[in-house]
């Protein structure tokens, strides 16, 4: 059923920005319902407003490829904006697909994007709109799937109860097999539905395990599969060759967050920073080819008239072709003054000969993300860059026009010192004094100071959350040092956000109640500082009786269950607890693609069905001369190091080191 749209129409003069719930945007596809042709009908669910959810590059990809599908049609699908949401309650209008003005609940399928922990309280309010119960058992046939995937996904538990199931890594390939299913079933009972759709690799549906703990301390002592459909370990999916990358983006109507298009030019990344999820779920690297992503650009030029491209990736210039790329982008759009980002660069990859070839660019900023001040303490977090290469780097951009430079760091890590915090504010002062060089006082370094929060699938993982007190010293000893600087702007963020992003993100299936009171005393737009509401979040943990610092504060033991350790994300955790230990120890291990260190990427997908790993997968010995010396001085670890600190209190034998 379509919505009225004369009712729309009138309450769309009431709210701001009225173009985000009206559809019709520049190559936004719409499709025939009643095309007999199509038999799966599939709502794409970005659980924030539309500002941020039409920058979304996996919501892309995904709309793209099933919408070149003449069997399927997708479609949009954006959270109100609380002004919007009261209008809509208050005039009887339900949740809507942007396309067709379509009801949510009218769809087969609802795929719901989660990015981060944020948004989960808002797949309530998606649910509650679209007239749904929340609770996934509440739901049967007639009403449609819900999934879910996104990095939040590889620990489904706080949200077990409300989705019916999650699809595990990257959704490409995964997402046609789960529609073909879909088909096969689509008359039988909700069970029936789910138990073919649990048959497929990477797909995880909650209903299906139990988990049960310990009565002495809470953890978790046992997770169960109850039907035979359901695999003891989901292994995440990949897709071995990366799929043509989008072009025919959707051009909104509103500014939004990232106006631009953006190109996936590798995915992976083989640092192997120990605090960074991202680097753990998307192994194996891969490369798009240099030709195809030429021939990317322009057809994104054509098809969208966009005069910025993002050129993607956990690290752009980590990229093999990056300084060909670019150069060969500015030269061929050089006179139409296209704007090339490239939003992810590490200083050891970064060169002066890339900073040329983006002189015709823009010089709005460069962004950089050493994440620590000292030397220990990037050794600590396997992200080693010299405070000199640095320095050298902030003087090559300075000199070439840029004024503006931006500096992320994190405070909370593991075994950091009070040094290695005062230190944030030495290095930007050495940065600032480098660019006043050049641009005197319209020099910038803008600071981005962010709280370490321990992931899922990461070798700190086993680490706590900083206490909040000691956060808030930390941050007000940062603020009264850079506070004295004219030209050094400094962020950071309330400590109370960090707790809410560790206990989700650490949390188990108990949190699903949480989830729902604190949601329903208020909870909504998380990640939104005027919207976040930690009363609601204290009070709904202590109507169930559970501990928010239990979750984020707590050092775990050696072998401790986690709640996501059915879900393989294709690294080992037996690795992982290795490098956790090397972590402890200073130790750091150079670039995986100098030296393989049989994290288990490759025996992960063995075997799996149109997973097999690419012979290119293979990881090369050291060749790297400066990195030969540092594995001779011992300071890069093997696999092969025994780890016994900490199993005296092990429960589990087969996590014994030999």
């Amino acid at each position: 059923m379509q919505i009225n749209d004369r009712k729309l129409d009138q309450i769309l003069v009431n709210v701001q920005k009225p173009a985000r719930y009206v559809g019709g945007e520049f190559n936004s596809v719409v499709k025939d319902w009643d095309d007999p042709k199509i038999l799966t009908k599939a709502a794409l669910v970005f659980p924030d407003v539309y500002d941020l959810g039409m920058s979304n590059l996996g919501l892309a990809i995904l709309y793209d490829l099933l919408n070149k599908r003449d069997d399927t049609l997708a479609e949009q699908v954006y959270i109100p904006w609380p002004d919007m949401e009261a209008e809509m309650r208050a005039a009887g209008i339900p949740l809507y697909a942007l396309e067709s003005r379509r009801l949510l609940r009218d769809f087969d399928l609802i795929g719901v994007s989660l990015p981060y922990e944020q948004l989960y309280t808002n797949v309530l309010t998606m649910l509650d709109m679209a007239e749904m119960p929340l609770i996934s058992v509440e739901r049967d046939a007639s009403y449609p799937l819900v999934c879910a995937g996104g990095n939040t996904a590889f620990n489904p538990e706080p949200m077990a109860d409300f989705i019916d199931f999650f699809v595990m890594g990257e959704g490409e390939d995964v997402i046609i097999e789960v529609i073909q299913a879909m088909r096969q079933v689509q008359n039988a009972d909700r069970d029936t539905q789910l138990r073919r759709l649990a048959q497929i690799p990477g797909v995880y549906v909650p209903r299906f395990y139990a988990v049960t703990y310990y009565q002495s301390d809470g953890t978790i002592s046992n997770v169960e599969s109850l039907v035979e459909e359901a695999e003891s370990h989901i292994v995440k999916r990949i897709t071995p060759l990366m799929p043509p990358p989008v072009t025919r983006f959707v051009v909104p109507f509103v500014d939004v967050v990232f106006n631009r298009a953006s190109i996936e030019i590798q995915r992976g990344c083989t640092r192997g920073c120990r605090f960074c999820q991202a680097g753990m779920i998307f192994r194996p690297v891969r490369e798009r080819s240099l030709e195809e992503l030429i021939e990317t650009v322009d057809k994104i030029m054509t098809d969208t008239g966009y005069e910025e491209i993002g050129l993607l990736s956990l690290s752009s210039s980590d990229y093999s072709q990056i300084g060909p790329l670019v150069k060969a982008i500015s030269e061929k759009y050089g006179d139409r003054a296209l704007n090339i980002s490239l939003p992810s660069l590490r200083i050891e990859s970064f060169a002066a000969d890339l900073l040329e070839t983006l002189q015709g660019s823009r010089k709005s900023s460069f962004t950089f993300a050493p994440e620590a001040a000292t030397d220990r303490m990037r050794n600590v977090i396997n992200k080693y860059i010299g405070t000199d290469d640095l320095l050298q780097t902030a003087e090559e951009v300075y000199s070439r026009g840029w004024r503006l430079i931006k500096l992320y760091f994190m405070i909370g890590q593991p075994t950091e010192t009070e040094e290695d915090v005062v230190a944030i504010a030495k290095l930007a002062k050495r940065v600032l004094h480098i660019g006043e060089k050049y641009h005197g006082r319209k020099a910038k370094v803008r600071v981005g100071v962010s709280t370490f929060v321990p992931k899922p699938h990461t070798p700190f993982q086993w680490a706590g959350l900083t206490d909040l007190d000691e956060i808030r010293r930390k941050q007000e000893a940062l603020r009264r040092e850079m506070g004295r600087m004219r030209g050094i702007i400094f962020n950071w963020n309330e400590p109370e956000e960090s707790l809410m992003e560790a206990f989700l993100s650490r949390g188990d299936r108990r949190l699903g109640a949480v989830i729902k009171t604190a949601w329903q005393k208020g909870a909504k737009f998380d990640a939104w500082n005027d919207w976040y509401r930690p009363d609601a979040w204290q009070e709904a943990f202590a109507e169930h009786n559970l501990d928010p610092d239990w979750y984020a504060h707590r050092v775990r033991l050696a072998d401790e269950i986690f709640p996501w350790d059915h879900i393989n994300a294709g690294v080992e955790k037996r690795w992982l607890l290795l490098d956790w230990h090397a972590a402890e120890k200073g130790e750091t291990k150079v670039d995986c693609r100098e030296h393989c260190y049989h994290c288990g990427i490759l025996t992960a997908f063995k075997g799996l069905r149109a997973n097999t790993p690419p012979a290119a997968w293979q990881c090369p010995p050291i060749r790297n001369p400066r990195w030969q010396r540092l594995a001779q001085e011992g300071q890069v670890i093997g696999l092969t190091e025994v780890v016994k600190e900490n199993m005296s209190k092990s429960r589990s034998p087969e996590l014994q080191t030999d």
